[in-house]
């Protein structure tokens, strides 16, 4: 194919959930029940062309064009343009998949809804700004489609405005991300005034070239409070990252998203606005790397939150909330990996829960459709003979959560684990942390498993009466979703087809970090020990609690009632905010 054919081909990759959007919004009075029809077929093709794209780049090709000059005031000049490396590639063959399995699984899920075309409509463009920002070749065209996404959760998340609840979920989403990209914006702002471009290339070079420049932020108060210029530019970046990838202490807004419908949910947790955060602190690695207090604030933010999350997630009773906050806590464990130096692994992992986590939700949803919109886990139980192929698939997607050997969560999170341990001193830290936040992460995840399928039923009896398995335009993106979560983590194993794969794949992009680990392969292999055995520990001690002695939860709350209220309450947070 000729380079224009081929430019063309890969603009198709956005421009068809645009169309869709476009078709739907403007005639959804005429679409109605049959928007799907033009919004599924849009992004199924859009992951098809998709896969193409990555065997372009699995061959060495790699695009970077220009499409039109967008802005020219003096010297600043910013054009409109796409780049297409590996990261990019596994960005899209993840938004566009997960998506796809989202719009499909929609069609059962929001049936008979009196938005229908509207959520249709809503759900392509949230598609098409994720995959324009993912395409984005410079931080201007990156920051207006990372303003794309954080509206389009907006009107996502309140798309059954006549409820309270989620009118004003939606407005603090809006709110609290418009916090984290005002420094953002404050940082694209500062590149620009300092380095004089927004163009990645000319900004990683000019960053390099200022990496002894520094700032004093009192200057214009009389004071003195100096600090390098890359490393105030890499915290306002990850401001930005903090707020739309809901990290602390601006991941206020991610639990109350689940006011949304479900597939909003997954739509926003695996693939989409979420993984925005990441991304971007992966793409500008070269920034980042230049300032070793960024990096460690990254990893420590990433670090704390990871755990914070974690305990938050112990005590829920809404079965989406218990899964928002392990997505708190799983973006927290990506940037700790971010923080050192690790981004590859970050991006793994980006991966391996996406499709997980997609499952989890959808899983929920699956659950929720069942019992006629109940969300409360204690009016559940005895429900895996009921709903068997919701049951089985969750449970896969929860194995893989916990980092169960052989499911994909296990290969990535393992990885990110080994890395701290060997990145010095904070490092180890830091392992600790997270090794404590995956036993809490496996915890939970059979807590949810055996309040809501085994056990007793908790149910009313005509609720009882009601169950029913989803029909199979919902199982079917659950089983897929399965099988990608027990198989898309097989591309990082090291000694397996040749070796790490994805990372192999992503190494161009991230060639120039120093921050390879020669480890010692008896104590890997030790440290991979310990962490199966932490997510077997808590497995076990979820099995002990609330399968084998279903009393001793409450005697637990009661013994430590401010502990247990301090989690339930989410540390108090939101009344804080």
């Amino acid at each position: 194919m000729t380079r224009s054919v081929v430019l063309f081909r890969d603009l198709l990759i956005p421009l068809l959930p645009l169309a869709a959007f476009l078709v739907n919004g403007l005639f959804g009075r005429w679409t109605r029940e049959k928007a799907h029809w033009v919004s599924v077929p849009a992004v199924v093709l859009s992951f098809l062309l998709s896969l193409l794209v990555l065997k372009d780049v699995l061959s060495g090709v790699n695009t970077y064009a220009s499409l039109y000059r967008w802005i020219t005031v003096g010297a600043f000049d910013v054009s409109v343009g796409v780049m297409i490396d590996p990261l990019a590639a596994v960005m899209l063959i993840v938004v566009t998949s997960v998506s796809s399995l989202v719009h499909v699984y929609s069609i059962g899920y929001m049936h008979g809804d009196r938005g229908y075309a509207r959520f249709f409509a809503y759900l392509s463009l949230f598609t098409f700004s994720m995959l324009m920002l993912v395409l984005s070749n410079n931080l201007l065209e990156l920051f207006v489609f990372w303003e794309a996404v954080g509206l389009c959760s907006y009107l996502l998340i309140g798309h059954w405005y006549e409820r309270r609840s989620a009118a004003d979920a939606a407005t603090k989403a809006f709110v609290v991300n418009r916090v984290g990209d005002f420094g953002f914006g404050l940082g694209l702002l500062l590149i620009f005034v300092t380095l004089g471009t927004l163009d990645y290339q000319a900004v990683f070079l000019g960053a390099k070239a200022a990496s002894n420049q520094t700032v004093d932020l009192l200057a214009p108060f009389g004071g003195k409070l100096e600090i390098g210029l890359v490393t105030l530019i890499a915290l306002l970046l990850f401001t930005g990252a903090m707020g739309k990838s809901a990290q602390l202490p601006l991941h206020v807004w991610l639990p109350d998203a689940m006011e949304g419908p479900t597939p909003v949910s997954a739509l926003i947790h695996a693939a989409t606005m979420v993984t925005a955060g990441v991304y971007m602190v992966a793409r500008m690695h070269p920034v980042f790397e230049i300032s070793p207090a960024a990096m460690a604030t990254v990893a420590v933010v990433g670090g704390g939150t990871a755990l914070f999350a974690a305990t938050i997630g112990l005590v829920q009773n809404d079965i989406k909330r218990v899964v928002a906050y392990s997505t708190v806590s799983q973006l927290g464990t990506m940037f700790l990996a971010c923080g050192i130096g690790a981004y590859g692994i970050a991006i793994f992992h980006l991966m391996t829960h996406a499709f997980f986590k997609g499952l989890l939700f959808l899983g929920a949803g699956s659950v929720i459709h069942a019992l006629s919109g109940e969300q409360d886990i204690r009016k559940m139980g005895g429900l895996r003979n009921k709903i068997p192929a919701t049951y089985l698939t969750f449970l896969i997607g929860s194995l893989s959560l916990a980092g169960v050997p052989l499911f994909a969560g296990f290969f990535s999170k393992d990885e990110i684990l080994t890395r701290a341990f060997f990145a010095g001193d904070l490092g180890r830290v830091l392992w600790g942390v997270a090794l404590l936040g995956a036993l809490m992460t496996a915890f939970y995840a059979f807590r949810l498993v055996y309040l809501v399928f085994h056990g007793e039923t908790r149910l009313l009896p005509d609720a009882a009466h009601r169950v029913h398995e989803s029909p199979p335009v919902m199982t079917v993106p659950l089983w897929i979703l399965a099988v990608l979560a027990v198989f898309s983590g097989w591309v990082g194993i090291p000694l397996i087809a040749g070796g790490d794969k994805i990372g192999h794949f992503l190494e161009p992009v991230f060639a120039g970090v120093a921050h390879a680990v020669h480890a010692d392969i008896r104590l890997e292999g030790a440290l991979i020990a310990v962490s199966v055995i932490v997510a077997l520990l808590g497995i076990a001690i979820a099995d002990m609690l609330y399968r084998t002695r279903p009393a001793t939860p409450d005697k637990v709350a009661a013994t430590w009632p401010r502990l247990y209220s301090l989690f339930l309450n989410k540390w108090w947070f939101d009344e804080i905010f």
